[in-house]
């Protein structure tokens, strides 16, 4: 396989995963499109299939939830092939993510020609194509590379197809349709551009590709197909859209993700490895079974914490029991409970992948905030479940049709594990539920929730329900934790797209309402303290009055407080770029469901905001 281009390990479980487009240059500096490759190709380039890779990683809690049996990271690095050259030397074989190219369709920028891949001229093991009419003539590169066409079509279920360029020109009648076509620009903008027949000169506009129901009119449906997976086209009912090959709505990655809770992150749990999911699968689990495993196989090789088998038994029993109480549903009610609980988590090891340190609640937030908490050392899987295209996911939508990342479903899933640091902040609960119930908050919150609903609905009809619960709380802390990080990121030399949020929001038997903010790097050591840091009583004291009254008021107003720059959709009320909107990367929800009125009130409407008493009066 031909190297085309590097990206980083976190970027294949977010922005460049399975059925998404990548844009790369060539050493030579050719313009290449590629779409990175599913499941079965990491397999066909690996020399261990599956969870017999060198580079899988494990998280209990989260593989119960996706029911899987592990995780893979991305391949880097090299592997053994396992034999050796005349010297003795082992052999060894890059790691790569596979990739292979989309669309087909290119045209030249010199002569304009439009056709598929199959016409271009290529040097054997080079992935630049060029145009061999225009290359090495005066005045001209030597190779005039040719560039991927910008527009392709994709559905709600995923599906990826060329442009139909040849349907889309207006043939003269009588055309064969051999000719080669031709896109040319005649003026500004799409309507300038032109899809040109060279033999009969028929030609067409792509101004109105973009418009509803442009390539239903030509008669063009989905292809069903989903180049990025070794299967043939499917029947698909879908309409087909026409969008850019680089916008952002061309893929949507699904990603769960879990923090590393005790007793799940210490080296005892480590150092059992793949003998978990052996233990995990015994059927009866049985002392005697567990007894039996333990006894003849993970004594043999064990590389833990010295233990007797009577030890280490009643450790795995412990733990077998803790994962049939995991509620699947939410894993951040467990997280929720042990950073509430204030505690140190007691470890075995010099560096535990949890360590918390409650802090003393500044007095004048001794009414709203519960818990401030100093998460100094955490870790977080992140796992791709799979993407959607054209639109976002929604909450636990368990209705939507999610695009597979391999065409026979896995027992693992691509992850990554990611250490940092961070700050939770939970707020005080009998004043949250007199704030929440009060008249004007309420129907403040209904007012969005069923503008939400309807445009959902438009969406999808009505057989989906809704699936978020936009309440007072969830508007409340949702902005509270963007302004939290857009005030962090002035203060302790974080950029806000390095920060992220992570939202613990419910009612009814486990209520919850806190946020983490928190920041992390692969590497093994983390990050270096800043954050945490910034949690201390002193600190946090200052930076939460400070993003407080900078919800306050808006440069944009009052545009943004009379939710003026929220016509155009139905996700917020008084939130925009100005004060609210933080790079989609530290965003759970893509910018949406956010209001500063929630907070900090509006002019002439202080009750609604929350902390409205404490900011008030000024500093």
């Amino acid at each position: 396989m031909k190297e085309i281009g590097k990206i980083r390990r976190s970027q294949v479980i977010s922005t460049y995963g399975p059925g998404s487009i990548i844009d790369f240059r060539s050493p030579a500096g050719a313009p290449i499109s590629a779409i990175s490759g599913g499941l079965e190709d990491w397999d066909a380039e690996s020399i261990k299939k599956g969870l017999m890779s060198d580079q899988v990683i494990r998280e209990p809690r989260l593989q119960k939830k996706l029911e899987v049996e592990g995780f893979r990271t991305p391949p880097v690095g090299q592997e053994s092939t396992g034999k050796r050259d005349a010297k003795g030397k082992m052999i060894m074989r890059d790691r790569q993510v596979p990739a292979s190219r989309f669309p087909n369709w290119h045209f030249c920028p010199s002569c304009n020609l439009l056709q598929h891949t199959d016409y271009w001229r290529s040097d054997m093991g080079k992935p630049e194509l060029y145009c061999s009419e225009c290359s090495g003539k005066p005045g001209r590169p030597r190779q005039q590379f040719v560039v991927p066409v910008r527009f392709i079509v994709a559905c709600e279920n995923g599906h990826l197809g060329e442009f139909p360029w040849q349907k889309w020109c207006e043939h003269r009648d009588g055309c064969d349709r051999t000719k080669p076509l031709k896109l040319v620009a005649e003026g500004a903008g799409l309507s300038g551009l032109f899809v040109l027949c060279t033999g009969c000169g028929g030609k067409k506009s792509l101004g109105t590709a973009f418009s509803d129901g442009s390539l239903q009119r030509i008669g063009h449906n989905c292809s069903g197909r989903s180049p990025w997976l070794p299967k043939p086209a499917e029947v698909c009912d879908k309409a087909p859209t026409v969008i850019q090959r680089g916008a952002s709505n061309a893929y949507f990655p699904i990603v769960e993700s879990s923090i590393d809770i005790p007793p799940w992150g210490d080296t005892f749990q480590e150092a059992l490895g793949s003998y978990w999911r052996r233990l995990t699968k015994i059927i009866d689990r049985s002392p005697s079974a567990i007894r039996t495993l333990v006894e003849e196989e993970i004594m043999e090789d064990w590389s833990g914490p010295p233990m007797t088998v009577d030890d280490m038994v009643a450790r795995i029993e412990l733990r077998l029991k803790l994962l049939e109480g995991i509620n699947t549903d939410n894993l951040r009610i467990e997280e929720y409970a042990h950073l509430t609980s204030g505690e140190m988590a007691e470890a075995e090891e010099a560096e535990p992948s949890f360590q918390i340190r409650a802090e003393i609640i500044p007095g004048r937030w001794n009414d709203y905030i519960q818990h401030l908490v100093r998460v100094e050392r955490l870790r977080e899987v992140r796992a791709l479940r799979g993407f959607t295209r054209l639109t976002p996911l929604e909450g636990d939508q368990q209705d939507r049709k999610m695009a597979p990342l391999s065409v026979e479903r896995k027992n693992w899933l691509p992850a990554i594990e990611v250490f940092g640091e961070g700050i939770f902040v939970a707020l005080e609960p009998s004043k949250l539920s007199e704030w929440e119930n009060s008249k004007p908050v309420a129907s403040r919150a209904e007012r969005l929730r069923n503008a939400a609903e309807r445009e959902w609905k438009e969406r999808n009809g009505d057989a989906v329900p809704f699936p978020l619960e936009i309440s007072p709380r969830f508007l409340l802390i949702h902005t509270l934790a963007h302004a939290f990080i857009r005030r962090l990121s002035l203060d302790c030399g974080y950029s806000s797209s390095s920060l992220r949020e992570r939202l613990y929001v419910s009612t009814g038997d486990q209520p919850m309402a806190g946020f983490l903010v928190y920041t992390s790097a692969p590497d093994a050591d983390g990050t270096l303290g800043g954050l945490s840091r910034e949690g201390r009583s002193s600190r946090a004291d200052v930076t939460l009055f400070q993003a407080i009254r900078d919800l306050e008021w808006c440069s944009s107003d009052p545009l943004c407080s009379s939710e003026i720059s929220s016509f155009a959709d139905n996700h917020n009320l008084a939130a925009c770029h100005s004060c609210s909107f933080l790079p989609e990367t530290s965003c759970e929800h893509f910018n949406r469901y956010l209001d500063r009125g929630m907070v900090a009130g509006l002019p002439g409407q202080p009750e609604l905001g929350f902390f409205c008493s404490v900011v008030g009066g000024g500093e």
